[in-house]
């Protein structure tokens, strides 16, 4: 297994250390030449959506990208990823717009409002793990071919749509590898 992770700007590293420490095979992905590569799956992380969309334009890995999940490669994203991965966004206009959600970015507030708190996902996991917000949006609506996973405080915080998953949160930040372990399972 082989998975790709979008490493335009934002918080990808940290998706790499969590796949090395299961032992899982990973690449960055930069520039269009890197997705002739073979791969089972993405992750798209967090960052600055806005600044994420625009690069994806840019590089000309916009389409290229768009058409693998819609083939349906497993796809995750956690933060911007999942604001890039929504159909619509409060305000602003969609990026990718291929899973059926409407998203409000920056919901919690600024970065000094970054949050964590304990929570079991039973989907994910039976055990109780660490979901880390920074600057993060949350899931105002879904369609009804998702399937929302987890919800805090009355705003659904992580979803998955046939071959698509999202987290506000940034499992990628703590030491618990069960949501990244649940993303393998898609593939």
């Amino acid at each position: 297994m082989r998975i790709g992770i979008l490493a335009l700007q934002g918080a990808f590293i940290e998706h790499k250390y969590a796949l090395d420490k299961l032992g899982v095979e990973s690449f960055e992905i930069r520039q269009k030449r890197d997705i002739e590569k073979p791969f089972d799956a993405l992750i798209i992380p967090g960052g600055e959506s806005t600044v994420i969309g625009k690069l994806l334009h840019k590089l000309d890995l916009f389409e290229p990208i768009k058409k693998m999940i819609e083939d349906g490669m497993p796809v995750w994203g956690t933060c911007a990823g999942l604001i890039l991965l929504a159909k619509n966004i409060v305000g602003e206009d969609a990026h990718l717009g291929l899973m059926d959600m409407t998203v409000k970015r920056n919901a919690y507030g600024k970065q000094i409002d970054s949050f964590s708190q304990e929570v079991v996902i039973p989907e994910v996991s039976e055990n109780p793990f660490p979901l880390v917000f920074i600057r993060a949006p949350w899931i105002e609506s879904v369609g009804e071919n998702v399937n929302v996973l987890c919800e805090l405080n009355g705003h659904i915080v992580a979803a998955r749509q046939d071959n698509m998953l999202v987290t506000s949160f940034h499992p990628e930040l703590t030491d618990n590898t069960a949501f990244t372990e649940y993303f393998l399972k898609m593939i």
